[in-house]
């Protein structure tokens, strides 16, 4: 195995920012997860990560470089808000905007618009990718990368755990959008029976790759929180950090032991 440790983190929206929370109690507890894959608000955190940012650092990103701001919005443009504004937020945090320059492996997920595929980036310009995963139909224009149109990598994908299949010893698994309970109350237009019918296909197509993680959290608290919040929420962080420390005797049992019982590779968990 290449990497030791391998962290997925899914899509979620404001949602995501409990992967910081994740973050923050694996590295007090001195576990440092060496390759990440990620979608969407995932992608995100993951960069910053994976970029080497303080889990501080990596909640103030999200407060700063919010996107929905009048100068961010499109004009003639099929969204809300433009992403190629957007991207020149990111060179602040990413200056060199390349996968190379990063301090751990990193794999980013986004859906080719027009091919109707996933496309996982892991080298090359950086910004554009990361962008492109999180661009949510709609709410943001298509992201161009390398002359081609992306969209929101959740679409296809919002748990890609299958990049670090073959390459880590031991997989946690975050995943950021459990399926919250539903009311009829609740269904009575156009756009909430879309909302509803987009979270059971996320959710049933994630839940078939959760088996393949040594480790899965999903916080239930994270039901029923926005997708979309003008106001980060530390709370949400907060959520994830609780989430990762109820469970972190098992998660340093087996990163220490290198994998589930029988499972072990030869040699990890000494490196």
């Amino acid at each position: 195995m290449q990497y030791h440790v391998g962290i997925v983190l899914s899509g979620g929206g404001s949602r995501g920012l409990a992967h910081i929370g994740v973050l923050a109690a694996l590295r007090e507890n001195g576990i440092e997860p060496e390759a990440v894959s990620g979608t969407s608000a995932g992608a995100l955190v993951g960069a910053l990560y994976a970029a080497g940012y303080s889990t501080g650092e990596m909640f103030e990103f999200f407060v700063r470089k919010s996107p929905f701001r009048p100068s961010r919005l499109a004009l003639r443009k099929p969204g809300f808000v433009d992403t190629d504004k957007v991207v020149a937020d990111f060179r602040e945090y990413f200056p060199d905007d390349s996968f190379e320059a990063l301090g751990r492996r990193l794999f980013v997920t986004a859906t080719d618009l027009v091919r109707g595929r996933r496309e996982v980036f892991t080298s090359g310009p950086l910004i554009r990718p990361i962008v492109a995963s999180s661009t949510v139909p709609l709410v943001f224009t298509p992201t161009g990368v390398g002359g081609r149109l992306f969209v929101d990598g959740g679409i296809i994908d919002n748990f890609p755990v299958d990049p670090l299949l073959g390459l880590c010893d031991v997989i946690l698994g975050i995943y950021a959008s459990p399926l919250r309970s539903s009311e009829p109350s609740e269904l009575t237009s156009a756009l909430a029976v879309s909302q509803r019918a987009l979270e059971i296909g996320m959710f049933h197509n994630s839940r078939r790759n959760f088996h393949k993680c040594d480790i899965l959290l999903s916080p239930p608290a994270l039901a029923g929180q926005p997708t979309f919040a003008l106001k980060q929420s530390p709370a949400l962080v907060e959520i994830g950090r609780a989430a990762a420390l109820e469970r972190m005797d098992e998660i340093r049992e087996l990163v220490t032991r290198g994998g589930p019982p029988g499972t072990r590779v030869p040699g990890a968990g000494g490196r």
